[in-house]
């Protein structure tokens, strides 16, 4: 029988490797059946037609694969600090705690960002829906933070306190910081653009569109495609013309045609008017101004001014080209012709060459 006194002291001797073997082996099952439980709910939310359980499976998931190995790597830990009569022992619940809470903020986090992708896709306002969600992800960290503290042992009071005077010196050490902070505050609040918009200062040179709105600078994509980074309290002292939120585009031209065509203006001048009446493209609705409108140093000027339907950029221009072409071919109908600048010079004392008429 001496073979299982050693068999029992043996056991003793390697009871704890024994015990992480067994926790090793429970963690490794519980994470297989976890990745095989998930890979069939990944199928199964695709399947259903609301689309907020997917986000809902798509910020927790990740999180719980991490909780189970933290459990169980936790779990051998304390195994083997209580065989090694370790003084970490009482410290891995700490940190066993810190852990999870972390990973719980994380899939909330995760969370709030699937919610802003899912709002935007249902046609909600960009910038509100990013606003939002920075400050729910901000509520997230302030509250995980203050637990962590809790958890450390340190008074939440003391913290709020300390908080108060420390921000106190922070907002006077970090005002330009605070400044486009609250720009940005303001930008969600009225709204003068959004993300995609195309906005331009006649204050400062800014034109672009209008890419990211962060919390201390705003993303501005030029036209020539360089990004121009704007901090936000800039918006706040300048005046801001966003073209994209215009009604209609305006036609405003002014064209000549020579004295020798006077005759003709009034003509012209009618039948250029009706031709913007019947454009498909030009909006009746609005102002519309086609008149004579001076005299110039070398032709008889008219303009036109009315505006489109369009507000595109590219169309807007197909269509004043149109209009410019059929008032071309207007002009030339009466044939008239565009004046340029001429002059008629009269030498004291000499005549003028007459022509010589094929008779002699």
């Amino acid at each position: 029988m001496e073979w299982i006194s050693n068999l029992v002291a043996s056991y003793k001797t390697n009871n704890w490797m024994f015990d992480v073997s067994v926790i090793l082996l429970i963690t490794s099952v519980a994470f297989v059946l976890w990745r095989i439980f998930a890979k069939k709910m990944e199928r199964l939310v695709t399947l259903t037609r609301t689309g907020w359980d997917d986000a809902i499976w798509a910020s927790i998931w990740k999180p719980i694969n991490w909780i189970v190995l933290t459990v169980g790597l936790a779990m051998v830990a304390s195994v083997y600090a209580e065989d090694q009569n370790s003084a970490l022992l009482e410290y891995i619940p700490l940190a066993l705690t810190l852990v999870l809470t972390g990973l719980i903020a994380w899939a909330f986090l995760r969370f709030i960002t699937h919610a802003e992708h899912k709002f935007i896709d249902q046609g909600k306002d960009e910038t509100t829906v990013n606003a939002l969600g920075k400050l729910m992800k901000a509520a997230v960290l302030v509250i995980t933070a203050l637990g962590i503290f809790q958890t450390l042992g340190f008074s939440i009071s003391g913290v709020l306190a300390f908080g108060g005077v420390g921000g106190l010196v922070v907002g006077m050490a970090a005002k330009d910081l605070l400044a486009n902070f609250f720009g940005a505050f303001v930008i969600y609040l009225d709204r003068p653009f959004k993300v995609g918009d195309w906005i331009r200062s006649p204050d400062r040179n800014i034109e672009g569109t209008v890419e990211h709105i962060g919390w201390r600078v705003s993303i501005i994509r030029t036209f020539d495609k360089r990004p121009l980074y704007v901090p936000n309290a800039v918006f706040s002292n300048i005046a801001v013309e966003n073209p994209s939120r215009m009604s209609h585009r305006r036609i405003y031209e002014t064209l000549g045609i020579r004295y020798a065509d006077s005759k003709s203006m009034a003509a012209i001048v009618e039948e250029v008017k009706g031709m913007l009446t019947a454009h498909d493209e030009v909006d009746t609705t609005q102002t519309m101004i086609v008149n004579f409108n001076g005299f110039g140093s070398s032709s008889m000027d008219f303009f036109i001014y009315t505006f489109t339907k369009t507000t595109n950029w590219v169309h807007f221009h197909e269509v004043k080209q149109d209009v410019l072409l059929k008032v071309m071919a207007i002009i030339e109908s009466y044939d008239a012709e565009f004046a340029f600048p001429t002059q008629t010079l009269h030498i004291e004392g000499v005549q003028p060459e007459l022509p010589i008429s094929p008779e002699g």
